[in-house]
């Protein structure tokens, strides 16, 4: 008796941080607050993003769309406009296959860097939308202020792939990715949002990544079909 007792009480001290987790997640998640980080998502499911642009290989982002499509899964791709406005069939057709596309600026120059005329030019000049991520994840009251005049919400994020960091053997690979992002805390998934690149293996990542999280308990933004423009405040995740 003394032992199952004991095995009770380890059991239950095991789920008093699990427990934990989710009501802060829930609480940084509330009703009518905008979360930068969290894009506006208080679903509890988990957004998973795509920035930049597949430079040798434009298309990949809208096969990307189409595996996550047919996993019921919607994404958000943030675009480098200097490149998109040459291919406007993939933003239609990410849009037609219910991503979410928004503004990554026109040239994905810092924002910090540069002047309120410059800053005002990025934002104009990118992919058309509501939501806005800045270059770098990098910005301040300014560059939060005048996305705002132009009507731009931001958008970060809560767990960084790192997909872009290289060593002496290329960028970090899938296996990488997908034990960064199962090592990332409770908080950091539940309602978050996940940081990856088009143009490295982020993508190759999907499978497993999609496994891993729903073997933990998380689930991806549900896809219900085609989208517009604009990312809703609450996002559409379920």
């Amino acid at each position: 008796m003394k032992t199952r007792i004991a095995g009770w009480l380890a059991l239950a001290l095991a789920l008093v941080p699990l427990a934990a987790a989710t009501a802060a997640a829930a609480a940084s998640s509330s009703a009518g607050a905008y979360d930068i980080a969290r894009c506006g998502n208080t679903s509890g499911r988990i957004l998973l993003t795509f920035d930049d642009w597949a430079y040798n290989d434009p298309y990949r982002a809208t096969r990307v769309g189409t595996y996550l499509r047919d996993r019921q899964v919607r994404a958000a791709f943030f675009l480098v406009n200097e490149f998109a406005e040459d291919y406007p069939d993939i933003v239609t057709t990410l849009r037609q296959q219910g991503h979410w596309v928004a503004n990554h600026t026109y040239a994905h120059r810092q924002l910090t860097s540069l002047s309120d005329d410059e800053v005002s030019e990025e934002i104009g000049n990118g992919v058309r939308s509501h939501v806005l991520r800045p270059p770098y994840g990098d910005f301040g009251e300014r560059e939060e202020s005048i996305p705002g005049s132009l009507g731009y919400r931001l958008c970060t994020w809560t767990v960084d792939t790192l997909d872009w960091e290289a060593d002496e053997s290329g960028y970090r690979g899938v296996s990488g990715i997908r034990s960064l992002v199962r090592q990332a805390p409770y908080t950091d998934k539940y309602g978050g949002v996940i940081l990856g690149h088009l143009d490295y293996h982020f993508p190759d990542a999907l499978p497993g990544l999609i496994e891993d999280l729903s073997a933990d308990g998380f689930q991806p933004c549900l896809n219900d079909g085609p989208v517009g423009e604009a990312m809703p405040h609450p996002l559409d995740c379920d």
